[in-house]
């Protein structure tokens, strides 16, 4: 199943905070199961589309309208073989979440989707967090990489994944154009940009 990346272009945000500007948080994540959909569509909604969405530095408000996952994909990646939601709780509201990111085993990779943090949140070390934490799992798969898509016109979003270990791979897939199910794009050259971090089993995250 495609999997459609982070990004926005021309939106009106903050770059994304430097480690030590705001106070991290400890935080556990934990595997999704079909009661978080609604809660994991709103999340995603909350973290890149809409007005919302401008409070944090991943918005993609300017370049996409709609929604960003429906809950019938949602549902399909938590009952999939060889995938996983992560979602890390939101203590202050039970039933809502702080941030979620989809994880797939593939052959010798495993691909990181639908990555959000509420944008309340962002720059407090809750997406580091969620990250690690899905790099470990990946590291117990046995997998050589992590893989992931970024939308083009986004470099402060690729500088941040590449102060993380990710580096570009040089394969592009074009957005899917005509599924609403991704949002209705607002320009007419979207790409998605291919990263990738080479992990080790027992390395530290």
């Amino acid at each position: 199943m495609l999997q459609v990346g982070e990004g926005a272009f021309g939106a009106r945000y903050s770059a994304p905070p430097t480690s030590g500007s705001r106070q991290n948080r400890r935080v556990t994540p934990r595997h999704a199961s079909p009661r978080d959909i609604e809660a994991i569509v709103d999340l995603a909604h909350s973290a890149y589309r809409g007005g919302p969405s401008r409070e944090g530095w991943t918005t993609e408000a300017d370049l996409l309208e709609g929604g960003r996952t429906d809950a019938a994909m949602v549902r399909e990646l938590i009952e999939a073989a060889e995938s996983v939601i992560l979602v890390i709780d939101d203590p202050a509201e039970p039933g809502s979440l702080l941030a979620c990111c989809h994880l797939e085993r593939r052959p010798d990779s495993a691909y990181l989707g639908l990555f959000a943090v509420s944008p309340g949140m962002q720059g407090r070390g809750v997406g580091t967090s969620l990250l690690a934490a899905a790099e470990a799992l990946a590291r117990e798969w046995g997998v050589a990489r992590l893989e992931l898509t970024v939308l083009n016109y986004r470099p402060e979003l690729l500088a941040w994944y590449e102060r993380l270990g990710f580096t570009m791979t040089g394969h592009n897939i074009p957005f899917p154009y005509g599924d609403e199910r991704f949002g209705v794009p607002l320009r007419p050259d979207l790409v998605l940009q291919g990263m990738a971090k080479p992990l080790h089993r027992g390395a530290d995250a």
